[in-house]
């Protein structure tokens, strides 16, 4: 009886997960060639939540995580993971310096508003994901990207909270696209 009791408990607590708000959007995406790998170039609309903002503003730093995969779909079997990357933002607030506080791997930058913190990782400019020589010119892919709130870092408290309340759940949806790599400039020249 009690193992029924807790299965219908973790069903009950499974199904109670919030779908994230959906206040982060992708609006441009693309893979391009660079000299020694394939770089993401992407651009984000969104905003904080009120909960989220206040907590930022108390002290609570966030953790963003942009996310790429590039998978080789395959009509015979399971589709092929090629390449998965993630890159880390995290948002800070100094109350006595009335500053607030981006880290993007090993950039730091302070600004004077919330809106221009959020502006400056909105834009994402040349991350490598993909070494050129891992992709065949002969097959297609498919990428896709996201940026997401990382509630795993925010405090145990929070991190209660945000199981059920879809105001500490920020996330895009996936955004994908079709990619077929350039071939060697060598090839192409012949």
């Amino acid at each position: 009886m009690k193992l029924l009791g807790l299965l219908a408990l973790a069903l009950v607590l499974g199904l109670a997960q919030p779908a994230p708000a959906q206040v982060i959007e992708v609006k441009r995406f693309d893979l391009q060639r660079s000299s020694e790998d394939y770089v993401v170039n992407a651009e984000f609309a969104f905003r904080l939540t009120e909960r989220l903002e206040e907590a930022l503003n108390n002290g609570v730093a966030l953790a963003f995580v942009f996310e790429f995969e590039l998978i080789r779909p395959r009509w015979y079997w399971f589709d092929e993971k090629t390449a998965s990357a993630r890159l880390e933002a995290r948002l800070s607030f100094n109350p006595l310096l009335r500053q607030y506080r981006v880290s993007v791997a090993e950039l730091h930058r302070s600004f004077g508003s919330l809106a221009d913190a959020l502006a400056s990782f909105s834009a994402l400019r040349n991350w490598a994901v993909v070494p050129r020589d891992r992709l065949d010119a002969n097959k297609s892919y498919v990428a896709s990207l996201r940026l997401r709130l990382d509630t795993a870092q925010l405090p145990k408290p929070f991190q209660v909270s945000a199981i059920t309340d879809k105001d500490l759940t920020l996330s895009s949806e996936w955004q994908r696209i079709g990619f077929t790599p350039a071939p060697p400039a060598e090839s192409a020249q012949k």
